[in-house]
């Protein structure tokens, strides 16, 4: 008998053994692991190894946690049959279900759950020996589940499905909103994982704003519009606005004019442009990231599916998308949002929804209109007039300029400041 209870007890310490391995092997935080292995810790990789063949890991852990079960369950049956007889499988019944519950399934899964990098970290080592035993009776058993599921039409996937893993990606990000600690870093980070949903022309410098130069005028006359212009790239035009012949760097201006010694009557502006690059404003800005990186460009001009020009867009743009605006002593300071007491906001109309949305983690929507102008346009569905007052998206929005059609102004109050 008392080979009978010690047997019992070994069988119930395994089945909470794989409850707690179970929970924390899959709880464990796997970028962690990742960069534990990468500091040349051997247990994170094995715990990273056991995640590469989770089905195999978990079909090990399932099948241990069911023989054990089954046998510690028999054991304790023919126990208390031979202790009370027939009403030994009541009692053992009951026992066992109160035992295994608490001691076998709650407390080492609550352990597991609070303490899960530390416990993968601690289990790793025999769990691996313990799928290395187990995996062939597992891979036997996949390839029977296999074969049933295909004789009745259904399909095993294997494949990594990526549109999952980067919504993980922006999970994780989201979980430490509440961290002001990490604010930036989960700026930028939620930033890069939507460069390749968001469109160059929604951070271009659209055409009205753009600087560019008729390369008819006098050479004197361009180059004084270089020096005074805080780009470097110029996009010249001829004719009309929309014909851009090429763009020129000043540099290149500054070079020519030293080579004619100063003689800038004899300057051609035109021959020292470059041809220019024209791309359709549907482009993603991971796309023009990477275009930017092999063709060793750092502007663009954009253009709509008529080839009409709609503006510029730099590499300078895609960065600050990520990391905010960058600002250095040649760039011109533009007002555009404007704190006031009591939490509102003035807001120029020609701000961009992804920059209030960046800087002050709202949750406009940007996907049919660029910036809070259109955004406002689109959801009144009208032309609003000075004064008028919109509630939507639990923003307040009051319209407080206009320039003919276009609004210019704009006083938001977000949602905690709203009365």
């Amino acid at each position: 008998m008392l080979l009978d209870i010690a047997a019992i007890l070994l069988l119930l310490l395994l089945l909470g053994f794989f409850a707690g391995a179970e929970t924390a092997l899959t709880a464990a935080s796997r970028p962690l692991m990742h960069q534990l292995e990468r500091e040349g810790d051997a247990r994170a990789g094995l715990v990273n190894r056991l995640h590469v063949r989770k089905e195999r890991l978990l079909g090990s852990i399932l099948l241990g946690n069911t023989l054990v079960h089954i046998l510690a369950s028999a054991l304790a049956t023919s126990l208390a049959i031979g202790l009370f007889g027939e009403a030994g499988i009541i009692y053992a019944t009951a026992v066992m279900t109160v035992v295994v519950l608490v001691f076998c399934e709650i407390l080492p899964k609550t352990f597991a759950i609070q303490h899960a990098n530390k416990a993968a970290l601690f289990i790793a080592r025999p769990m691996r020996l313990f799928v290395a035993l187990a995996g062939p009776t597992i891979h036997a058993i996949h390839v029977f589940v296999s074969g049933l599921l295909r004789l009745v039409g259904a399909r095993v996937v294997h494949e990594t499905d990526i549109d999952a893993a980067m919504m993980e990606l922006k999970g994780a990000i989201e979980v430490h909103t509440t961290q002001e600690a990490v604010q930036d870093e989960r700026r930028m980070l939620r930033s890069i994982l939507e460069l390749d949903d968001v469109e160059v022309g929604e951070v271009m410098t659209h055409r009205r704003k753009a600087f560019t130069i008729d390369a008819a005028l006098p050479p004197a006359e361009i180059v004084d519009l270089i020096l005074k212009s805080p780009y470097t790239r110029i996009p010249l035009w001829r004719g009309e606005p929309d014909n851009i012949i090429g763009v020129v760097h000043a540099k290149d201006v500054l070079r020519a004019v030293r080579a004619l010694d100063g003689d800038v009557a004899q300057l051609d502006v035109g021959e020292l442009a470059g041809t220019p690059w024209f791309i359709p404003d549907s482009t993603t800005l991971l796309e023009q990231l990477r275009a930017f990186r092999e063709r060793r460009e750092h502007f663009a001009l954009v253009v709509d599916e008529y080839g009409a020009l709609m503006g510029v867009v730099t590499l300078e743009d895609i960065l600050e998308e990520i990391v905010g605006d960058i600002t250095d002593e040649h760039d011109v300071a533009v007002a555009g949002v404007h704190p006031q007491e009591g939490g509102d906001y003035v807001v120029d109309g020609g701000v961009t929804i992804r920059d209030l949305n960046r800087e002050f983690e709202w949750r406009l929507p940007d996907e049919d209109a660029n910036t809070i102008a259109g955004l406002l346009l689109h959801e009144s569905r009208q032309i609003p007039n000075v004064g008028q007052v919109f509630r939507f998206h639990g923003f307040r929005f009051e319209v407080l300029r206009k320039n003919r059609n276009q609004i210019a102004s704009i006083r938001i109050t977000p949602p905690n400041s709203a009365s």
